[in-house]
């Protein structure tokens, strides 16, 4: 895939692989609509006015929040309930965040202090250039500079002061927090995973204000640190080189990094969210499903806590690593939401046309004017062996679009063209503000409105519902606001439609300035949807929010209209349509049924066919690859199976490996209408490749070393690993489905990094095509339903279930570490939610008033 020029218009429909540059980039027709006077009607008439009508008079200005503790003494109380759950009381937010910040850091302190090391840039310093030792991946050479290069350390210097006072407040109290867990705490208490390593310190609102802005850039420029270190113009180095010492006495690093283009979402980020309004319930009040897939390990858990100011917010829910006391997906009293990964895209790459006069190839041209391309000196610390270090530094190179970026033989910097990348989310400084007023939101309007004063919900669509069974989706993440000329070309230009189709994201030429963007998409344009009936979204975009109400009319960066829904959609789609049973609506304990009941879409679809193909093989032998592989048992357990993936159901794990199968190449009889997207495409073709497909599942199968009548409780399982990153041992049996079969209560084995340097251990997939592993025995689970949580309003407050699926704690052995999750392995459920002031006494496990004096 090379992208060497955009090219005219007109140019075939087929992208060569090399384009020439001898021709322009891109031939546009712009129209331009001018718009008519028309005759003056600005005039009034003075003539008999009526007098106008009395105003009732304003309602009274809430006081706002406290934002600092007035003394300076920080003070809050915390009493932890059930399952580790730890309920913060303050009266201003700085001791707030400051309660949440020492209780966070008693759960999860060797993640966020992981987190702080490699936005900070420092991750060289402490662990050598490798994340593999000796290896020359250059992994954390390619953290440090990247983030160096995308300066968030130094926006985050530069820009603490200028914020609001509310979230200076947050950023102070949440690190005081931290730095007093730590000072308080022995070292022999300390999660063993990181205590006494010289890279747990005290932090600063900087340190964090710096984490997320990094977080913000997950989705887009993060991807991206790779191909911002091979940077450099044609004929020059990007390797680092040694700085202040003498070069013949410097330590000789190899750098031989595996850089390719990125991929977007390598942890399959995903979620359900579903408000359901008035229409839609039992008791006319609304309701929430929260179900985020997220990583169960790493930068990316998700933690459960319940923050009051008496008079001001009293929210309850979880919230992503490090963020400063606000919640993420949550309730108040007033209203719950939930958030999915957002399909949208958040950057765009742009190809440069470069001056042919640079002999240097540092200009490019924007509008026929010539812009320099500069850069910027660059050095880090960098570990060579215990106790010793260099400083290592090299060049980062930008444009007025944003840092360039190379991949060899894809994105090239040639003597013609270059990229870069501008990320809509670099920098977001609206995050804390606009997840407080969402906190402290006293209606479906005000809840609006946050999203109409802040642009921090930085990658997610959300959905929500009101205590008076309103209802409302957005997809507010950050978008680039691209002009209707890059819009047209976009949807219409051939050569841009093939590149976005190869890349996976999009690529504008960057010689007109017409192409560019100057703001995230307004609120006014993204997609959104209100009522009384319901919202939902399993990130396959915004169009099918509301089946009856389909969103259309967007910015094509949101994702594609009319496409073919994921088989995990569809299942949410028929779920919603039944609406719980035969009074059309549903009340929590249906929607918490639904949730965990674990069914598989393809299964429902296709599960009897399969087997009718499967018992007409009869005993004769399929081939697979030379193998000689009999169904005869494969047909038994399938004949067994009940359809669902819990932990007695019978061959579950078979049907699992078929449709790992059949996602390369679906057997479908009925194509995709998107007239009929949620029945279509459907049936089972009985053919040779689906033949095919069995019998190669059934390989898979036997070479793992699994019986076909197994049941998914003894192959699918949680296994913690011990502080050295190696495997208790202990296997909880885990029930619970795949998006490869439809399923909605998903999960997922991640063998790759996830997002920390902490050590961890996960069993080799058998191959490429399967997450079956031989060496494990099985599925080893370590992703998918994280916090889950269904709230139903009513006359007497927010009553809500949920859990943590790896439970508070992230420090193996300590308190809270397990026991939610012992609890869902017995038997998918969610647990009461305490919330009220009666229930938070009635389960107060263990309490202390937390002081800064």
């Amino acid at each position: 895939m090379i992208f060497k020029h955009l090219a005219n218009k007109n140019a075939s429909k087929t992208l060569p692989s090399r384009i020439p540059h001898a021709k322009p980039l891109l031939t546009l027709s712009v129209l331009l609509a001018l718009g008519g006077c028309g005759d003056n009607q600005n005039s009034f008439d003075s003539v008999n006015k009526p007098l106008p009508e009395p105003v009732e008079p304003p309602e009274p200005v809430a006081e706002p929040i406290p934002a600092f503790d007035e003394d300076g003494v920080l003070t809050a109380d915390i009493r932890w309930t059930d399952y580790g759950v730890p309920h913060i009381t303050a009266d201003n937010l700085e001791s707030m965040s400051y309660g949440v910040g020492y209780a966070f850091a008693r759960d999860n302190l060797c993640v966020l202090a992981d987190q702080i090391v490699k936005y900070n840039s420092q991750r060289a310093k402490f662990f050598g250039p490798d994340e593999v030792p000796g290896s020359g991946d250059a992994k954390n050479l390619i953290n440090d500079f990247g983030y160096l290069t995308l300066g968030i350390r130094e926006l985050a210097e530069q820009n603490l002061a200028g914020l609001s006072a509310n979230s200076r407040a947050m950023f102070q109290g949440y690190t005081q927090g931290y730095n007093q867990y730590l000072a308080d705490t022995p070292q022999d208490e300390l999660d063993p995973a990181c205590a006494g390593q010289p890279w747990v310190t005290d932090i600063d609102s900087v340190d964090l204000l710096t984490y997320s802005l990094g977080v913000a850039l997950l989705p887009g420029a993060a991807n991206f640190l790779g191909p911002m270190f091979l940077a450099a113009p044609p004929g020059e180095d990007y390797a680092p080189v040694p700085v202040a010492q003498p070069v013949a006495s410097a330590t000789h690093i190899e750098v031989s990094p595996a850089v390719t283009v990125p991929e977007l979402n390598r942890q399959e980020l995903g979620s359900n969210g579903w408000g359901l309004g008035s229409d839609k319930t039992e008791n006319g009040m609304g309701m929430v499903l929260a179900n985020p897939h997220f990583p169960h390990t790493g930068n990316l858990r998700f933690w459960q806590f319940h923050t009051t100011v008496p008079g001001h917010l009293n929210v309850m829910g979880g919230s992503l690593s490090g963020l400063p006391g606000a919640v993420n997906i949550g309730f108040n009293e007033n209203v719950a939401w939930t958030h999915t990964f957002s399909t949208a895209e958040h950057f765009v790459v742009y190809q440069l046309q470069l001056d042919s006069s640079d002999s240097q190839h540092l200009t490019h041209k924007v509008d026929g004017s010539r812009r320099t391309i500069y850069s910027k000196d660059l050095t880090i610390e960098v570990a060579t062996g215990p106790g010793s270090s260099i400083t290592m530094g090299k060049k980062a190179y930008y444009t007025n679009y944003g840092p360039i970026i190379e991949v060899p033989g894809s994105f090239d910097w040639s003597e013609t063209n270059a990229f870069a990348i501008k990320d809509a989310n670099l920098p977001n400084f609206d995050v804390v503000d606009h997840w407080l007023a969402m906190n402290m939101a006293g209606n479906m309007e005000e809840f609006k409105q946050a999203f109409k004063d802040y642009d921090g919900v930085i990658f997610n669509n959300t959905m929500a519902a009101s205590r008076e069974g309103e209802v409302f989706y957005i997809d507010d993440s950050t978008v680039p606001h691209l002009t209707s000329t890059a819009i047209n070309e976009l949807t219409t230009n051939p050569l841009l439609i093939g590149i976005k189709q190869q890349a996976g994201f999009t690529v504008l030429p960057g010689y007109l300035s017409a192409f560019d963007y100057n703001r995230p998409v307004p609120y006014e344009l993204a997609p959104k949807y209100e009522g009384t009936d319901s919202v939902q979204n399993s990130n396959d975009s915004f169009w099918l929010t509301n089946l009856d109400s389909p969103i259309t009319g967007v910015s094509p960066l949101y994702g594609k209209t009319g496409n073919q829904q994921s088989l995990r959609s569809r299942l949410g789609q028929i779920f919603m349509q039944s609406a719980g049973g035969s009074d059309g609506k549903f009340n929590p304990v249906e929607l918490e049924d639904m949730l965990v009941n674990n069914q598989s879409f393809l299964a429902n679809e296709i599960k009897e066919q399969l087997l009718a193909i499967c018992e007409a093989q009869g005993g004769t032998p399929v081939d697979v690859d030379g193998t000689s592989v009999s169904l005869v048992e494969a047909c038994s357990a399938l004949a067994l199976w009940d359809g669902t993936m819990n932990t007695q159901s019978v061959g579950a794990h078979l049907f699992r490996e078929f449709a790992f199968q059949f996602a390369k190449a679906p057997q479908w009889q009925t194509p995709f209408d998107p007239e009929q997207p949620v029945a279509t495409p459907s049936g089972l073709l009985a053919n040779d490749t689906t033949l095919m497909q069995l019998a190669t599942a059934v390989k898979l199968v036997n070479d793992a070393g699994i019986e076909a009548d197994a049941t998914l409780g003894q192959v699918q399982f949680v296994e913690r690993s011990l502080p050295d990153g190696s495997a208790t041992g202990v296997k909880l049996p885990w029930g619970g489905a795949h998006n490869i079969e439809g399923g909605f209560n998903v999960f997922n084995i991640a063998t790759g990094n996830n997002g920390t340097l902490l050590p961890r251990h996960t069993y080799a997939p058998l191959n490429a095509d399967t997450i079956l592993s031989a060496e494990g025995k099985g599925y080893h689970i370590n992703y998918g339903s994280s916090w889950m949580m269904v709230v139903n309003f009513t006359e007497d407050g927010p009553k809500a279930r949920g859990l943590l699926s790896y439970s508070q704690n992230s420090a193996y052995g300590k308190e809270h570490s397990q026991d939610q999750t012992e609890l869902y392995s017995q038997q998918p459920q969610l647990r009461d939610i305490v919330f009220t002031e009666q229930e938070i006494a009635e389960n107060t496990l263990q309490q202390i008033r937390l002081s800064s004096q």
